[in-house]
């Protein structure tokens, strides 16, 4: 399998460990020798050109935000005008919502799931409050049957009259569930309701098609399957369609290029999803995603989706295998068509197995009370690493190595 892989190439680009089975690019992707260099160019711009590196050089900082929205279109299936490399996660939420949710008369409720990452349903119970509403009338979660996945039909269901936005992650943090972005985008719009996603878990992972299927707002990260660093500077998308509407939290990037040194104190802004931007792009986080997204175009986003899909398949057929009678069960969906790029696999022991992964050179992630993440990257995962994991893994049950660890977690899981 590894010598009839076409992206078995990229493997060399990144920084490996040896002895180390690297199984945790869905919570932070590795580094790469391109993202590394990138960083040092942007250093080396700072150190040579100082102020002047605004306008001047390989990669002028003053339009770097605009320049990498347009080189992350493609990951998201967008237009350049439609994505903006700025922000993080969350900030980039609370400027979705300060911009799209506006209440008014009976529309006054923000739909999301159960499941969904917690700082997103902060940032959304922040914008209830700051609307004077109550967090039951003004905030609706979707609850899911058995607390790995939801349903699609419940969230359509949800999709009321009293609804005024929704905001969704793609693919679930913990089980891997892929949402059908464009039958939720379809329902919303045909009840009248905005609808955006948090793309975290699925960008650099799987293909998207967000203009085409007319969702109305995206966000995410850059730094699991993107590669893109610890902190990494965010991306927001926003249909074409709604540019030209007042940022909600004005910052002076999100100013019309040609007047921002106007020094106005009335913003102008621009005329593209850069509107959405707040303050000044941080370059050096912004840095090391020019590196990235290289080989991303590289590699091509569907050849990378369809390396992963056997990775994760394979790596189901070894536990079904390998590890039956060890009360393995999948959280995740089996479905291709329903899984992102990481494998749920559900214990009691959990957390005591991570730890004795982590000792074998199994980098694994934790999710309590009873999750382990395991991500085989497309990207520099090879096949002979997922069966050398699961071999890990086998002699752990059956040594019961696991039982030489508290049963506790760590302050970061």
């Amino acid at each position: 399998m590894d010598q009839r892989d076409g992206l078995a190439r990229f493997r060399e680009e990144f920084y490996l460990k040896k002895g180390s089975i690297y199984l945790d690019g869905n919570s932070l992707g590795l580094l790469s020798r391109r993202a590394e260099n990138s960083l040092l160019e942007m250093l080396s711009s700072w150190r040579e050109r100082g102020i002047d590196g605004w306008t001047d050089g390989k990669h002028p900082w003053f339009h770097l935000s605009e320049q990498l929205g347009a080189q992350l279109a493609p990951l998201v299936g967008a237009t350049p005008k439609e994505v903006i490399a700025t922000g993080s996660t969350t900030v980039n939420l609370h400027q979705l919502l300060a911009t799209f949710y506006q209440p008014e008369g009976k529309r006054i409720k923000i739909v999301a799931d159960a499941l969904t990452f917690p700082s997103d349903i902060y940032a959304m119970k922040s914008h209830v409050k700051l609307h004077g509403l109550e967090l039951a009338e003004g905030l609706i979660q979707v609850e899911s049957k058995d607390g790995q996945v939801v349903e699609e039909e419940a969230l359509i269901e949800a999709m009321t009259d009293e609804v005024a936005i929704i905001v969704l992650p793609s693919v679930l943090y913990r089980s891997g569930q892929i949402l059908n972005m464009e039958r939720l985008t379809k329902a919303a719009h045909e009840r009248g309701i905005l609808i955006g996603f948090d793309l975290c878990h699925s960008i650099g992972a799987i293909p998207h098609h967000l203009s085409e299927w007319g969702v109305d707002f995206a966000f995410w990260c850059n730094y699991k399957y993107v590669n893109a660093g610890p902190g990494s500077v965010g991306g927001l998308y926003v249909n074409q369609r709604h540019h030209g509407q007042f940022p909600g939290l004005a910052g002076w990037f999100g100013s019309a290029k040609d007047v921002q040194f106007d020094m106005d104190h009335t913003l102008q802004p621009a005329s593209h999803a850069g509107a959405f931007q707040i303050g000044t792009p941080h370059v050096l986080s912004l840095a090391p995603l020019l590196g990235s997204l290289e080989i991303f175009h590289e590699a091509g986003i569907d050849e990378l989706r369809k390396k992963s899909l056997l990775l994760t398949r394979y790596l189901m057929n070894l536990v079904d295998t390998q590890l039956a009678d060890m009360d393995f069960s999948f959280g995740n969906p089996l479905e291709d068509t329903r899984r992102g790029g990481h494998i749920c696999l559900i214990h009691k022991e959990a957390v005591r197995i991570c730890k004795a992964l982590k000792a074998r050179g199994v980098i694994p992630d934790y999710r309590a009370p009873n999750v382990i993440r395991l991500a085989p990257m497309a990207l520099y995962t090879s096949y002979i690493e997922v069966w050398e994991a699961v071999e890990r893994l086998k002699a752990i049950m059956e040594n019961k190595e696991y039982e030489g660890y508290k049963k506790e977690r760590g302050v970061v899981a």
